[in-house]
């Protein structure tokens, strides 16, 4: 339970809640974690904001790109593509859902399906880099899979947007607008880093170590912010390079 009166004086509240998906197996106990951890930390806040109704601040709750499960193809998913039937896609799905008592009480709502967001001071590209500086960076599989990413700088400019504007409410795809593959980044990080671009990490090999998470690795994942661009949000690195270029600046 939380006593909505904690919520007095706020004006948008950001919920981030959910242990890392990454750095294990996902056993059963492990699967449950990722599930409850998010499911019942929105839950328990919608069911605040909604007692609040009219007076309630908004809420901006995180959410993944995953909800679209892996593909091949060609095909762009946008915020209308339906939800994939993969485990964390379902994740996602119900961790969307656990919003709805706020959204049924008229509270503004913006859902942010985040892709991996990249900065050198830490998350997803802490070891690529390291990785890539030692001369030990590969590409994940045939390369060919496309990988949504964002950096830093818009997310937090997507997260400023999403208080500021009145507008703004629903699902939003938080990834870069010009589409890249795990090869296309991997030439661009070597390039940037003046190292080659020797080594493969094999599909099967990575299936066997890392599991069902391996997926988020070697799934082609072709997403767009349509949504986002549409209704106003420009981004300060639309593309691989310049993505890649700002993790790698020194703040």
């Amino acid at each position: 339970m939380m006593d909505p009166a904690a919520l007095d004086d706020i004006d948008s509240v950001v919920n981030l809640g959910g242990v890392a998906i990454a750095g294990g197996l996902w056993t059963g106990p492990r699967r449950e974690a990722i599930l409850s951890s998010r499911v019942n930390t929105t839950a328990t806040l919608a069911r605040a904001l909604a007692e609040r109704g009219g007076n309630a601040p908004t809420l901006i709750q995180a959410s993944g790109i995953a909800r679209y499960g892996g593909g091949s193809g060609t095909d762009l998913r946008t915020e209308d593509s339906p939800a994939g039937h993969d485990f964390l896609a379902q994740v996602v799905v119900a961790w969307e859902r656990a919003a709805q008592p706020a959204v049924d009480a008229g509270v503004r709502t913006v859902f942010l399906r985040t892709s991996p967001v990249l900065d050198r001071s830490g998350g997803p590209f802490l070891p690529m880099r390291l990785a890539w500086s030692l001369g030990l960076g590969a590409t994940l599989g045939d390369g060919r899979q496309r990988m949504p990413l964002i950096s830093l700088d818009d997310y937090l400019g997507v997260l400023q947007w999403s208080a500021d504007t009145e507008s703004a409410s629903g699902a939003y795809n938080l990834t870069i607008p010009e589409p890249t593959t795990n090869a296309e980044f991997t030439d661009a990080l070597a390039a940037q880093l003046g190292r080659p671009r020797l080594l493969r990490a094999p599909a099967g090999v990575l299936r066997t170590v890392l599991g069902e998470f391996a997926g988020q690795l070697l799934d082609d994942m072709g997403v767009v912010p349509e949504r986002l661009q549409r209704d106003g949000y420009r981004f300060y690195y639309p593309d691989v390079g310049s993505t890649i270029a700002s993790a790698l600046r020194t703040r």
